[in-house]
């Protein structure tokens, strides 16, 4: 019996470490703690919201795991971030994000601590946009034609007040007062999307040469997507367009058009009743047709102005995020939508 015993010890010591390697082989086989990564051996991203989540799954493909913060049909600038957020935060193996859109995510990115943080803003040149573009209307050199001479108007001077102080876009971005929604200007992303081809290849070396061969595979359909929109706005009725959200002003200034947002804390707020009657009068002399609306937020106040005017409502897409209602299963479809609502509104020939 005690011979017995003792076999079924050594029986069970020896089970025991074999249990023991195997668990270390199978660490080892997913990276381990050390390595870093997701579960299945993957660079893990989080990418704070849907363009910086777009441009990860464009270039990474295959060897990233990419969650984002922001989750669908959630508008970027309200988002709250838990504490589970921050631990997972913590965890990742790159982490970006665009500095002054979001002052929760903000917040924490500066908690997180992570090693390969990347600032989307660092990647392009950010710009202070009002409300009717912040610059007088004169987009010369975004796009090779002086509309500014060209339709000889300067709202700002006529109405003896500067959109770009008084009601900047409805969102605080911060001390920097910088437009932060640089990723509508297909040229911008384009360089955005350089920076994190650099980002994921530095966090993983060994697939770099996929990182940079799918970097230029994204940065050409941009540079198709650029030259669409040179093409379908370059000849067309009027150059003003308005929104309820001046998310709009890289765009407008890349391809000469200009931007006119209605006042507001939000893009569900109720106009004031000075900047209602600016718009319609800008409205009649620019010829304006259209008063677009998102569709991660009501269309209220673009229905009580149309209304007032006598204008179409329609919906600009600001792409902060895919949900049911967009017109497009991702960034690049829903630009091509959105280039054929301007089309339409400006009177494109």
């Amino acid at each position: 019996m005690n011979i017995r015993r003792g076999r079924n010890r050594s029986i069970r010591i020896a089970l025991t470490a074999s249990a023991a390697a195997l668990s270390l082989g199978v660490l080892s086989a997913c990276g381990g703690a050390d390595s870093g990564g997701s579960a299945d051996g993957k660079l893990a991203v989080t990418a704070s919201f849907y363009p910086l989540k777009f441009l990860v799954e464009q270039i990474g493909g295959d060897h990233v795991d990419v969650t984002t913060l922001t989750g669908p049909g959630v508008e970027p600038h309200d988002l709250d971030i838990t504490p589970r957020q921050t631990g997972q935060m913590s965890e990742a193996d790159v982490l970006l994000y665009l500095r002054g859109l979001q002052p929760a995510v903000d917040k924490a990115v500066d908690q997180a601590g992570v090693k390969n943080t990347v600032d989307a803003a660092d990647l392009t040149t950010l710009e202070a946009h009002g409300s009717s573009s912040g610059d007088g209307h004169d987009h010369g050199e975004g796009d090779g034609h002086d509309h500014g001479e060209e339709e000889g108007h300067d709202h700002a001077e006529e109405e003896g007040h500067d959109h770009a102080e008084e009601e900047g876009d409805g969102h605080d971005h911060g001390d920097s007062g910088l437009d932060p929604h640089v990723w509508l200007d297909p040229v911008k992303y384009a360089e955005m999307a350089d920076g994190v081809g650099a980002a994921l290849q530095k966090a993983d070396p060994d697939h770099a040469a996929d990182y940079r061969k799918n970097t230029e595979a994204l940065t050409g359909k941009l540079k198709k997507l650029d030259q669409d929109y040179r093409d379908g706005l370059k000849n067309t009725g009027t150059r003003t367009f308005i929104t309820t959200h001046a998310a709009f002003g890289y765009l407008a200034e890349r391809y000469g058009l200009d931007q006119e947002s209605i006042a507001g804390v939000d893009p569900e707020s109720e106009p004031s009743p000075a900047r209602m009657k600016e718009l319609q009068k800008i409205a009649t002399e620019e010829n304006v047709t259209t008063v677009f609306f998102e569709t991660l937020a009501s269309d209220r106040t673009a229905k009580v102005l149309a209304e007032d005017t006598g204008l179409r409502t329609g919906v600009l897409d600001p792409l902060e995020g895919i949900t049911e209602k967009s017109k497009g299963d991702d960034y690049l479809e829903v630009m091509e939508a959105n280039l054929a609502a301007l089309e339409k509104a400006l009177g494109a020939k």
